[in-house]
């Protein structure tokens, strides 16, 4: 009964937004329209910020200004954590060992981290990212528990209810790659982000934001579904400090769609990300708000409002009036290894504006001696641009492929040392 309640209300929900959509989405790029971008250098007081002392001094304002008013306030209390470890077994022909573990925050949330390690004794490099619809997606291996909460998969019957199903186990396997990965020298860590907050609007009331509010001092109205999932993802690098077998000063951290904006305001808080990959992030994401493109301000917080702050909605048609655009976030991210990815089949995820995004980072990247995307003009299919901070557009709809992965690989062994 539960369950189908949520469900009526989230369908009633996004019904009516839509039956109040006042546009339809422009997907012409003729009818974009000019718009000034922030200047990420230029302080409240006009002046101009030229060496990396002062820009690192200055992160904190900008991290205050998306605070504020887009994605919420972030903990800043170091909660205590317990770790179990369920399980423990070789795959992959011995290549690699499946780690299960449980971990508690406080005693009172518990999540479940999947772990894919190369069978070795020396500490390695990880790929840590949230999955959408469970751990048993990521992989068909029977022993990896069915995640019981909600999730947004309603792939044929592998999900009933927005429930996973038996049938659900390796669905989403080929966004993950795991043996490639292992190949390549690399682990891979993931957690369902419905462990720390389902994605519908009333998430937060068994998620984080609820559960542990006493012991992070926020009310959940304080920050948003977007903050919570980040919020996990710093939480995974207090945990992976503790693992042996994981090299913690080289996690590259990554993420696909709204998980994507969830990696990037978890790495905008967090220095201890060695990379960041955005994979398709979209608005609120890696492509610039300001720009009249696919999916934009008033439709993502309509249908998605737990995503950020009540208050964000109100810059919708007034993105010009915003304290800052993506490409600032994005610079958060400096000196590190940044890579921004899009898809020919994907436009509602404005490809050009989260190539902009990326290319607009360069100002801040310059103070560290580190080369951007430079001057280049935005590169054709499958054609990876740029250093430190990259991009490419590939083939194919939205989502998370081998060809992604082998960039993605190739990007990590580069400059991730």
């Amino acid at each position: 009964m539960k369950t189908t309640i949520v469900l009526f209300s989230l369908t009633f929900w996004n019904i009516l937004a839509l039956a109040q959509q006042p546009f339809v989405a422009n997907m012409d790029e003729n009818k974009v329209g000019n718009f000034t971008l922030p200047n990420p250098l230029q302080k409240p007081d006009g002046s101009i910020i030229k060496n990396k002392k002062d820009w690192e001094k200055h992160r904190g304002y900008w991290l205050a200004q998306f605070q504020q008013t887009m994605y919420g306030k972030m903990p800043n209390k170091k909660l205590k954590q317990s770790s179990q470890l369920v399980s423990q077994t070789e795959i992959l022909g011995g290549k690699a060992i499946q780690y299960i573990w449980t971990i508690t925050f406080e005693g009172k949330h518990s999540v479940s981290v999947l772990g894919v390690l190369p069978n070795k004794s020396a500490k390695v490099p990880v790929f840590l990212g949230l999955n959408f619809c469970g751990n048993q997606t990521t992989s068909t291996d029977n022993r990896i528990p069915i995640f019981e909460k909600f999730v947004v998969c309603n792939e044929a019957s592998q999900f009933k209810n927005n429930l996973g199903q038996a049938e659900s186990r390796g669905a989403q396997a080929s966004r993950w790659q795991f043996e490639k990965l292992i190949d390549a020298g690399y682990g891979s860590i993931t957690v369902a982000c419905g462990d720390f907050e389902e994605d519908l609007p009333t998430g937060y009331q068994n998620g984080i934001r609820t559960t542990l509010a006493d012991q992070l001092g926020l009310k959940a109205e304080e920050w948003s579904g977007i903050g919570a999932w980040a919020w996990g993802l710093i939480c995974m690098v207090d945990f992976l400090e503790t693992i042996p077998q994981v090299d913690a000063k080289k996690i590259i951290l990554h993420g696909h769609s709204r998980l994507g904006k969830a990696a990037l305001w978890a790495a905008a808080n967090d220095q201890r990300f060695a990379a960041i990959i955005s994979n398709e992030s979209g608005e609120g994401g890696a492509a610039l708000t300001r720009r009249n493109y696919g999916e934009n301000l008033w439709r993502i917080t309509n249908s998605f409002p737990h995503w950020f702050l009540d208050s964000y909605k109100n810059y919708a048609y007034k993105e010009n009036t915003l304290p800052f655009d993506q490409h600032i976030l994005l610079s958060l991210l400096a000196p590190r290894p940044l890579y921004v990815a899009s898809a020919m089949g994907d436009q509602w995820s404005d490809p050009r504006g989260e190539f902009l995004g990326a290319q607009q980072t360069e100002a801040v990247y310059q103070l560290y001696r580190k080369p951007g995307l430079g001057t280049v003009a935005f590169p054709g299919l499958n054609t990876p641009v740029g250093k430190q901070v990259r991009y490419h557009i590939r083939e194919g709809k939205h989502d998370m492929t081998l060809y992604d992965w082998e960039q993605y690989i190739n990007f990590a062994r580069e400059l991730v040392k």
